[in-house]
């Protein structure tokens, strides 16, 4: 009895977090007439394809906000990983004074609500001409990346055993080369782990793609959704068609992904 009401649970749950998903991509493939009529259908009479093609063919350059935030996402995840990887590297191997007052600082800057630094930032990138381009989006979504990825690469590179480092300098190999050669091949799973998550963050980002690239060629993905709507009316399909269009990319790299992940992030907590 108590498999059977975990189970049921379980489906319960589940259903909760598909069915909006679920609902989008339902939407996306009615007509108009079908989404704006009552009582509100469940499934669409026809397959109605035309919202996708709206997507590219009417509004905003759509095709140019992907590789916007393909570049920026992943220009952002890189400069986390690289920075992240030295910094967590030097909190646990170097004895550091202050250490646990450090990984503070960084979980405290990760804390901070982005309405609170959002005038700051941008009159910091302002002044220094990176408004409205890739670089200055991609450094702020480092400075909020980086404190999620030194901790979890430190915790990482504190699972490694320090003699395989020990043999390599012995061996004549320079601290950095040991970090590039020994412990980052090692220490791969978390690194994807902490990549995939990193990305992810940095491709849903709205508030601050909407107030440092204003221009309508630097716009995001996530901010180009909000330019479909019209004067007179609110086209859903396109917008739904839109947000699957975004969407489906990240659940699809997690599944593909989710052994890698699963197993990044446990074996930067246990033995």
């Amino acid at each position: 009895m108590k498999k059977v009401i975990f189970v049921l649970l379980l489906i319960l749950v589940i259903f909760l977090l598909l069915w909006p998903f679920a609902w989008q991509i339902i939407t996306s493939l009615k007509t108009p007439g079908e989404i704006s009529s009552f009582p509100v259908t469940l499934l669409p009479k026809r397959l109605y394809f035309e919202n996708y093609a709206k997507v590219f063919n009417s509004g905003p350059p759509f095709h140019l906000y992907i590789v916007n935030s393909c570049i920026i996402a992943g220009g952002a995840t890189l400069l986390c990983i690289v920075f992240g990887s030295l910094c967590g590297y030097a909190l646990a191997r170097l004895k550091v004074r202050g250490t646990n007052y450090i990984l503070a600082l960084f979980l405290g800057v990760a804390m901070f609500p982005q309405v609170a630094v959002l005038s700051p930032l941008f009159l910091i990138l302002r002044k220094i001409g990176l408004l409205n381009t890739h670089l200055g989006l991609m450094l702020v979504y480092t400075a909020f990346g980086l404190p999620l990825s030194v901790w979890l690469l430190m915790n990482f590179f504190k699972e490694l055993p320090n003699e395989i480092e020990e043999s390599a300098l012995i061996d004549g190999c320079s601290p950095l080369g040991v970090l590039y050669r020994i412990v980052l091949p090692l220490a791969g799973p978390g690194i994807f782990a902490c990549a995939i998550l990193v990305f992810i963050f940095c491709w849903n980002e709205f508030l601050f793609a909407l107030v440092f690239n204003t221009s309508m060629n630097m716009r995001t993905v996530t901010v180009g959704i909000t330019l479909f709507p019209g004067l007179y009316e609110i086209p859903w399909g396109t917008i739904f068609s839109a947000a699957t269009l975004v969407t489906l990319p990240l659940i699809l790299l997690i599944l593909i992904c989710q052994r890698r992940i699963i197993s990044g992030l446990t074996e930067g907590g246990i033995k």
